[in-house]
């Protein structure tokens, strides 16, 4: 077992500690880029709760419908769930892509 001051180099050890609560320049601007690109709108948030619909709509339907067996619809509906977050992982990099 290793104890944090055995692995820590003297220059960091020696370092002056920075006062807890004081952002510097630098991150003011990193905390006012992340608060401009973490918000989410109502149009993707209603979109979420559409494909989340479907897809449990969709294991329901499999289940109930078709018969086809809890794991059978679990395991479909799954597999649609992951094509629906490779489509939205796609469509963000392309839209992220298009940005800058």
């Amino acid at each position: 077992m290793t104890v944090d001051r055995d692995t820590t180099a003297e220059s960091e050890r020696d370092a002056a500690p920075v006062a807890a609560g004081v952002p510097s320049a630098d991150d003011t601007r990193r905390t006012d880029e992340a608060a401009a690109t973490s918000t989410v709108s109502t149009v993707t948030v209603v979109a979420y709760a559409v494909a989340g619909a479907a897809v449990l709509g969709w294991f329901l339907f499999g289940w109930l419908v078709l018969q086809q067996g809890f794991v059978d619809s679990l395991g479909e509906s799954a597999g649609a769930a992951f094509a629906l977050l490779l489509v939205v992982s796609i469509v963000g990099t392309v839209r992220r892509g298009r940005r800058r």
